[in-house]
């Protein structure tokens, strides 16, 4: 019978081990063999790696247009246009490709960012090609593509979306 202390709680009985009795050993299982192409588990919350991984190509393409940019800004925007859009076009290619490794990877959702660089593009071509042919392009033109360009994202985005929980669920399922 166990005793009970005053408070009314019982005192569980622990066995104390017997220094003559030889312990127990579970044969726990063997970790498996790894072979060098298997990405360890703790590897999970790692960003995938580019093609080109020991080169940090993008960021330094990043770096390249922020230093293109902030020159051509000092310099005065008026004469030195060309460069400012060179370096914020580096800055944009090289985001985007890391914005594209990690959805398509299942790291990290960019799905409305990815969504409206479509719209985007489509609305700039379309704007600049009538500034091309006519000289400028009347103001209304930007309303009248709103619609198209909200109906772009929404199915971008959908699309996107669907992508990335795809590749999320291979992510974790797979342990990468």
């Amino acid at each position: 019978m166990a005793k009970r202390n005053p408070g009314g709680a019982r005192r569980s009985r622990k066995r104390r081990p017997d220094p003559a009795r030889p312990r127990r050993v579970s044969a726990a299982p063997a970790a498996p063999q790894r072979s060098a192409g298997v990405v360890a588990a703790s590897a999970a919350d790692a960003r995938p790696e580019p093609p080109w991984h020991p080169l940090p190509l993008s960021e330094l393409l990043i770096l390249v247009g922020v230093v293109g940019a902030v020159v051509a800004w000092i310099r005065g925007v008026e004469s030195n246009a060309a460069l400012l859009g060179a370096g914020i076009g580096a800055v944009a290619i090289g985001t985007i490709e890391v914005s594209l490794r990690e959805h398509f990877g299942g790291f990290r959702a960019h799905s409305g960012m990815l969504a409206a660089i479509p719209a985007v593009v489509l609305h700039s071509a379309v704007v600049l090609s009538l500034v091309a042919v006519s000289g400028s392009a009347p103001r209304w033109l930007n309303y009248a593509l709103l619609p198209l360009d909200l109906a772009l994202v929404l199915v971008c985005y959908r699309l996107l979306r669907s992508r990335f929980a795809a590749a999320r669920l291979a992510r974790t399922a797979l342990g990468r």
